[in-house]
């Protein structure tokens, strides 16, 4: 397991960088465009490990995909009923997008299949999308609740209507791929509104669909058509630039080609409520400088716009004025690890006064001092505490750091040409 250690910037932050492709969006255009009819062409692929763990195994079903320069799939799609029974179990490494939504398109195949994947994602809740996939008809075994998920196939699936408990993309995204092979309309209802990035995707695919914030339908039986996809930069990945520019002293940094999809940006509003300075162009560059932040409690209908952000807000809420609190974001408990937790143990060894709650924290912003971390090999905790670092008044020894390739790979060199001091 590798380390990193990450000490006060010696210079601001500048630069113009463009961070990878979206995890979220290369994980869904790869499945779109090997169930579609015609050959699809993907740039801006992320190549991470997580991504390419789904790209592997569609070919592991049949699907000849080629990769002719680094971020570039072309996917020869077999159509909605082209997939063959794989030889072996289909390994999503650490990727919980994939292991979800791969549920629930293979519910409705006519062939048995068996997801598996590494140490932190066989803890991770598969119940929540095995539950209403059951409803539909299919037949998912699983080690109470967790993978591995031996698939049965042959079933014949119909449309539900499911209210989901919990706001989850994840969850809404199996149900509308099992959709596809269900008799007659499925339909999702969420308690908030998440990224619609499938239901996105199954239009530019030519799928109908009907989407507006918490609800989305579709009818089964219909067929996808090959579509050449743009992948954005990752709001995720960049979200950790935007705040280390905000923090760092007379920083001045600007992203490029961000996607900047409503569902995903909860953080800039949070940022700027917080006191940020950044500019959004509509070529969707974003120009950051550095500024003061003040502690403010985090509106609630921003959060599930921001899950994935919660680790590098918590590193901007510690080195902000005041006290910062974070509610309604339990879903956090059930990521690559607790994150609440483990951001809770983080800031505290860096001299941070925090009050975990069942669903959040309450931060105090004061001084980081230096300090030794655990990110539980977890890519977004690991990549928080270097930005925390970059303003820390001593050495912050972040472990377990090996993960960061599953959603950022060439964080460290990206992060370095920008002025971080990491090594």
């Amino acid at each position: 397991m590798g380390d990193w250690v990450a000490s006060a910037a010696p210079v601001p932050l500048a630069g113009d960088i463009t961070v990878p492709g979206d995890k979220s969006v290369s994980h869904r255009a790869v499945m779109l465009a090997a169930l579609a009819d015609g050959t699809s062409r993907i740039e801006g692929f992320l190549e991470g490990a997580d991504t390419r763990a789904t790209a592997a195994i569609f070919a592991a079903m049949g699907v000849r995909i080629e990769s002719p320069a680094p971020g570039v799939r072309i996917v020869h799609g077999v159509g909605i009923d082209g997939l063959r029974e794989p030889a072996a179990p289909l390994d999503c490494g650490n990727a919980g997008t994939g292991m979800r939504l791969l549920a629930g398109l293979l519910a409705g195949q006519r062939f048995d299949s068996t997801l598996v994947g590494d140490a932190s994602l066989t803890r991770r809740p598969m119940r929540r999308v095995i539950e209403p996939l059951a409803r539909m008809g299919a037949a998912i075994d699983s080690d109470d609740g967790h993978a591995p998920l031996r698939i049965r196939g042959g079933r014949h699936l119909h449309g539900i209507e499911y209210a989901s408990p919990v706001a989850s993309a994840q969850v809404k995204s199996a149900v509308l791929l099992a959709g596809l092979y269900a008799q007659g309309e499925t339909v999702v209802r969420e308690p908030q509104p998440t990224r619609d990035y499938t239901e996105a995707m199954l239009q530019a695919f030519g799928y109908a669909v009907d989407a507006r914030p918490g609800v989305a339908a579709l009818r089964g039986g219909g067929r996808l058509r090959a579509a050449d996809v743009v992948v954005p930069a990752d709001f995720s990945s960049a979200a950790f630039f935007i705040v280390a520019a905000t923090l760092v002293p007379g920083s001045e940094l600007v992203l490029r080609g961000v996607g900047l999809d409503a569902r995903r940006t909860g953080l800039l509003r949070v940022l700027e409520l917080m006191g940020a300075r950044f500019e959004v162009a509509p070529t969707r560059d974003i120009l950051v400088r550095s500024a003061t932040l003040q502690g403010i409690e985090v509106p609630v209908d921003c959060v599930a716009d921001m899950i994935d952000e919660f680790p590098i807000l918590c590193v901007a809420a510690a080195c902000a004025r005041g006290r910062t609190v974070i509610r309604g974001a339990a879903e956090l408990r059930v990521k690559e690890s607790d994150r609440i937790a483990t951001m809770a143990e983080g800031l505290r060894a860096l001299g941070i006064v925090v009050e975990e709650t069942p669903d959040g924290l309450a931060i105090e912003g004061g001084r980081l001092r230096g300090g030794e971390i655990d990110s539980r090999g977890d890519h977004r905790i690991a990549m928080a505490f270097a930005v925390a670092g970059q303003v820390a008044e001593g050495e912050v020894r972040i472990r377990d750091v090996e993960n960061v390739g599953t959603s950022f790979p060439g964080f460290e060199e990206l992060a370095r040409a920008t002025g971080f001091n990491l090594v």
